[in-house]
């Protein structure tokens, strides 16, 4: 019943069309703007750190530890950890057109952006939105194939595609390509399983952190509320884990995997660390597809750009792989991991890929199947989400990517750090 869907034929020829652009370097829709409009150009480039929500306030105290072996020193991720470290782009053109985009990495992005990025954007047609990304990325290159530079590149091609998007007068998924829905299941990470369930959702998830330092009574609690979900939920949804892990191995992994068997999981997030991608192929190759098959590997939420997701596709690390667009480097790079995860007959399956970022990807990969919602919100975030009714993410029909982010809002959500 959860099996990839089948392409019509229509679809796979337009995504085989795509390949084919990929491969040429072309990218059709933004290269048709430019040559209707070659005279637009960036005027402004400015970027803020945001206040998203409660997971902001960690950021602005300095921490109290209880000694050197306290173990939130292995969880303490500073002022520049992705998504409390959210950042908006806003990006100006001559023509009056103004685009958003969403990144993370906080003041260190930000600088990024001002002192580097803007350079290479000022006084550039926006509409040359991959050749622009190639651009930016080659030149961080020996500093930022990862991590906090490509998190600013997020922003500012986030907000390249906004430009796109309206200056054609289209949503950024039809740019992509279009698809041949109008929505997405929602699966919802965390909160009220059950009142979600009686509006509709049929997909859940429920994240804790683990690996070897996880107290036994945290992880005990843990499996207990899965199991928990399983039999109040029935055996008719797909509910999945994310254990968040920054330092587990493939053992803990495979006991708590064994633990969390009967609960019929669709997928198990993040067991390892990021960087554990040989240990997630042996996990693939012992619990996954490739081995006793009753469940699927799922990460990538925290890699990086097509060359890291390459190696992730090529080693066997994952079944599901889950870029953050807003982290990944952007639609563009978006654009790309989702062709070559396609072209791997994978699944992909966005980090939250129901926000305005996550969507028009998650909505144009034929194997995308659910889109990823959080029941907490802010007013910012919620004019970053796309509309939900009934257990389905909805399409926005707006230009661009379909937010409802102002100027205002977001200087007014604007984070500034204690010193």
């Amino acid at each position: 019943m959860y099996g990839r869907p089948d392409l019509s034929r229509r679809r796979f020829l337009r995504r085989s069309a795509g390949f084919a652009a990929l491969a040429a370097g072309v990218t059709a829709a933004p290269e048709l703007a430019m040559t209707q409009s070659p005279s637009l150009r960036i005027q402004a480039v400015d970027a803020y750190p945001i206040y998203i929500n409660q997971r902001s306030d960690g950021l602005l105290d300095a921490p109290q530890f209880d000694g050197d072996d306290d173990p939130r020193r292995w969880r303490f991720g500073g002022p520049f950890e992705q998504l409390p470290s959210a950042i908006i782009a806003i990006i100006k053109t001559d023509q009056g057109i103004t685009g958003f985009g969403m990144g993370a990495g906080g003041g260190v992005a930000t600088e990024i952006i001002d002192k580097h990025l803007k350079h290479l954007l000022l006084g550039a047609n926006p509409l040359a939105v991959e050749q622009l990304w190639d651009q930016m990325y080659t030149s961080g290159v020996f500093y930022g194939r990862r991590g906090v530079f490509t998190m600013a590149l997020s922003a500012v091609d986030n907000a390249l595609w906004d430009i796109v998007g309206q200056h054609a007068g289209l949503p950024v998924h039809e740019l992509l390509g279009g698809a041949e829905r109008d929505r997405l299941e929602i699966y919802q990470t965390n909160g009220d399983f059950l009142a979600a369930k009686a509006r509709g959702v049929r997909n859940f998830k429920r994240t804790t952190y683990g690996g070897p330092r996880t107290p036994q009574a945290v992880l005990d609690n843990y499996v207990e509320s899965v199991l928990t979900a399983r039999d109040e939920l029935g055996p008719d949804v797909r509910l999945m884990t994310d254990c968040v892990s920054r330092d587990g191995t493939v053992d803990f992994a495979l006991a708590l995997a064994e633990r969390l068997r009967p609960a019929n999981l669709y997928f198990m997030e993040e067991l390892l660390s990021p960087d554990d991608v040989f240990g997630y192929a042996e996990l693939v190759n012992r619990i996954g597809g490739r081995g006793e098959g009753w469940t699927r590997i799922a990460c990538g939420e925290h890699e990086y750009t097509q060359h890291g997701f390459e190696v992730l596709v090529r080693l066997g690390s994952a079944e599901i792989l889950q870029p953050d667009i807003t982290w990944c480097g952007g639609t563009t790079a978006g654009r790309r991991i989702s062709l070559l995860v396609e072209a791997a007959g994978l699944e992909l399956i966005p980090h939250r890929g129901a926000s305005s970022w996550g969507f028009p990807i998650a909505l144009t990969s034929p194997s995308c199947t659910m889109a990823e919602s959080f029941p907490e919100g802010s007013e910012i975030l919620d004019a970053m989400s796309c509309k939900v009714e009934n257990g389905y993410v909805i399409a926005p029909t707006e230009a661009g990517f379909g937010h409802r982010l102002s100027e205002q809002m977001v200087l007014e959500h604007r984070l500034v750090l204690r010193q």
